[in-house]
C-alpha cells in the first residue's frame, strides 16, 4: 500500500511539472502519408496519396494554400508545356474552366482579354496558363474538396527536435503548438525545405563551384566574356544590369561619403567560383489599371530616399524604361516581375533567409515589401523620376480583392531557391543541356536555366553592378531522377522533397518552376504510397512499378514525340 502512494505522489508530481492532465495522453494524429507545405507541390502530393487510397494530412504553416501559385505567379513559367502531365496539367486545365464561366469576369469582358509575357495560351488550347491568384486558390480548393484530405492551416514545424526518427525512420513531426503527426511517409513540400534539414538530411545553399560538377553557367557568373558564350544572351546585361557609369557613392565620386545602401564592398568573386550566396527575391505584384479595383502605391513607414538612389542615378545615366515585365492577367490585372538593373528584385538582402527562424524570416519578407512599395511609390512620384515613367506607373496599383491584406499585397514572398538536398543523385546543367539522362524519371523540366541577380557590387571602372544573373535556353525537355527527390538511404527512408530537391544552383534554376513541383509533388506521392504497399524503404521503390503507376495517371516521363505547344 505504501509503495503504491509513493507510486501516485510521482505521478501527480510529474504531471502538475510538466503541465498535462493525469493519465491523459498527448494527441496523436496518424496518417498514412504527412505532407508538409501547402504549396502547389504540396496540393498535388496530397491529391495524389488519396487517389491512391492512402490517409493524408496536408499541413501549411500559414493560413493560405497554394504557395506561389496563388501567390502572385499567375504567368507560368515553364518552355515547353508538352513537358507538364498529370495532376499538374489537370490544374491549368480546370483553370480554363473556370475562366469558361462568364461570372468569373469582373473587371472585364473576356473578349477585351488577351494573355502575353512568358507563356502564351494559344486558340483552342485545353488548358489557360495565366490566371488570377484568386482563380488559382478557388481552383485547388476545389480539388481538394474532391477528395480525402485533412488540411490543416497556421502549424509551423518545431525546427529544433520537431522531427522524431527511429534509426533513419522518420516516425513522428511536431509542430510548434505540440500538435504531432505520425506517418509511415512524409513530404517535404515547403519552399525552405525545413523538415528536410530538421530530419537531418545533407542539403546546400548558395552556388556551387564550376568545377565541382564540371558545369559552366554555375558560381559567380561577372564576367561578360563568359555571358557572351551562353546560348541565349538576351536577357543578360541590357535588361538586368544597369547602364554604364552609374556612381555607387552617397556623394558621386566621393569614396569617402560611403557606399549607397545594398551595395557591397569589395569585388564579386572570381568567375565560376563558389559562394554561400542565392539569388534575389522579389514579391510578384498582383496590379491593376482599373480604378474600382485599384489600391493606390503608397508611401512605407521609414520610406528612405536614399534606397532608390541607385534607381534614379540608372535613369539620369541613360536608362529610359520601366523596370517591370508586366505580364497581362484577366480581369485587367497583371502578373509583375523584376526587370532592369534596379527593380523588384532586393538584392542581396536574403542571404539569411533559408537558415533563419520564423521570426527572422518574417522581417525579411516586410523588409522585401517595404523595399517594393517604396520602389514604386518613388516610380510614381518622384520628382527626379522621368515624366513618363511617372505617369505610366502611378495609372497602377495593388489589387483590392486578391489578398487578405487591406493594402493589396500579398503574404508569399518569392522565394527562388533556399536550401537544396544533396541526395546519392544530383542534377545538374549536364541534365539541362541533354549530356546525362536520369534513367529513373519521375517528371520532366523544360525551363531554361535561369538564375536572377545574387549580388551587387563595383565594378573596376569604379561604377555598380549586379552579378548572377543567367539565362540560358534549354535544347528539350529532360528527366528528372527520381534518386534527386528522396535521402540517402543512411539518412531518411522515408522522407521525399520534391521542392527543394537533389540539384545544383544552375539546374535548379530550370527546375523550379511551379508547374514542375506540381508533377514532382504527384510523382513523390505516388512513389510513398508505392512504398507503403510494398513495405519497403523508399530507396527500394521498384521503379518499373512506379514508371507503370505515373504513366497510368498521365505523367509525362520522356521528351519523345512532344510537340512545341
Amino acid at each position: 500500500m505504501e509503495n503504491r502512494l509513493k507510486v501516485l505522489v510521482v505521478l501527480i508530481l510529474v504531471a502538475f511539472n510538466s503541465g498535462k492532465p493525469l493519465f491523459v495522453q498527448d494527441k496523436i494524429n496518424r496518417f498514412d502519408i504527412v505532407v508538409y507545405g501547402g504549396t502547389s507541390a504540396g496540393i498535388a502530393a496530397a491529391i495524389q496519396s488519396s487517389r491512391m487510397g492512402k490517409s493524408v494530412v496536408l499541413i501549411e504553416p500559414s493560413n493560405r494554400i497554394g504557395g506561389l501559385t496563388t501567390g502572385g505567379l499567375g504567368q507560368t513559367d515553364i518552355g515547353n508545356k508538352q513537358a507538364i502531365g498529370g495532376i499538374s496539367r489537370e490544374f491549368y486545365q480546370n483553370i480554363k474552366k473556370y475562366y469558361e464561366d462568364p461570372e468569373n469576369w469582373r473587371w472585364q469582358e473576356p473578349e477585351q482579354y488577351q494573355d502575353g509575357g512568358q507563356t502564351r495560351t494559344e486558340e483552342g488550347e485545353e488548358t489557360m496558363w495565366t490566371f488570377e491568384p484568386s482563380a488559382a486558390l478557388k481552383v485547388f480548393r476545389e480539388m481538394l474538396a474532391r477528395e480525402k484530405v485533412e488540411l490543416v492551416y497556421n502549424e509551423r514545424l518545431n525546427r529544433k527536435n520537431g522531427v522524431q526518427k527511429n534509426g533513419v525512420s522518420i516516425e513522428k513531426i511536431v509542430m510548434e503548438s505540440g500538435e504531432g503527426y505520425r506517418g509511415k511517409m512524409f513530404i517535404d513540400a515547403t519552399y525552405e525545405g525545413d523538415l528536410m534539414a530538421t530530419a537531418g538530411v545533407s542539403y546546400t545553399v548558395g552556388r556551387e563551384a564550376n568545377d565541382q560538377y564540371g558545369e559552366t553557367l554555375n558560381g559567380v557568373q561577372a564576367n561578360d566574356l563568359n555571358l557572351s558564350l551562353k546560348k541565349d544572351i538576351s536577357y543578360n546585361g541590357a535588361n538586368h544590369n544597369f547602364v554604364d557609369g552609374v556612381d555607387p557613392y552617397i556623394i558621386k565620386g566621393k569614396k569617402s561619403s560611403g557606399l549607397l545602401p545594398y551595395v557591397l564592398e569589395g569585388g564579386p568573386g572570381f568567375d565560376g567560383d563558389a559562394d554561400n550566396k542565392i539569388q534575389a527575391y522579389c514579391f510578384r505584384m498582383t496590379l491593376t489599371d482599373h480604378p474600382d479595383n485599384r489600391v493606390i502605391f503608397e508611401k512605407p513607414a521609414g520610406y528612405d530616399e536614399l534606397d532608390y538612389e541607385l534607381l534614379i542615378r540608372n535613369y539620369e545615366a541613360g536608362e529610359s524604361r520601366i523596370p517591370w515585365i508586366n505580364s497581362s492577367m484577366p480581369n485587367r490585372k497583371t502578373d509583375t516581375n523584376n526587370r532592369l538593373g534596379f527593380s523588384t528584385d532586393f538584392i542581396g538582402q536574403n542571404y539569411t533567409y533559408p537558415e533563419a527562424s520564423y521570426e527572422e524570416r518574417e522581417r525579411i519578407i516586410e523588409a522585401h515589401r517595404n523595399y517594393q512599395k517604396g520602389l514604386m511609390w518613388t516610380l510614381a512620384n518622384h520628382p527626379r523620376i522621368p515624366d513618363n515613367i511617372k505617369e505610366e506607373v502611378s495609372r497602377w496599383g495593388t489589387t483590392g480583392d486578391e489578398y487578405e491584406r487591406e493594402d493589396g499585397w500579398q503574404q508569399q514572398l518569392y522565394i527562388r531557391e533556399a536550401r537544396r538536398m544533396i541526395s546519392d543523385y544530383v542534377m545538374t546543367q549536364h541534365h539541362a543541356e541533354g549530356i546525362e539522362e536520369a534513367e529513373d524519371a519521375v517528371g520532366l523540366a523544360a525551363y531554361g536555366m535561369d538564375s536572377h541577380h545574387v549580388q551587387r557590387y563595383i565594378d573596376a571602372n569604379g561604377y555598380v553592378q549586379n552579378e548572377g544573373n543567367v539565362q540560358s535556353e534549354v535544347e528539350a525537355p529532360y528527366s528528372i531522377s527520381y534518386r534527386s527527390i528522396i535521402p540517402r538511404e543512411e539518412e531518411a527512408v522515408n522522407l521525399l522533397v520534391p521542392v527543394c530537391l537533389s540539384a545544383t544552383h544552375i539546374a535548379f534554376g530550370s527546375i523550379r518552376m511551379e508547374p514542375v513541383f506540381m508533377v514532382l509533388g504527384q510523382s513523390a506521392a505516388t512513389a510513398a504510397s508505392i512504398a507503403i504497399d510494398d513495405r519497403v524503404n523508399l530507396q527500394e521503390v521498384e521503379y518499373s512499378k512506379l514508371r507503370s503507376q505515373l504513366l497510368e495517371d498521365k505523367q509525362r516521363l520522356t521528351n519523345t514525340n512532344l510537340s512545341e505547344k
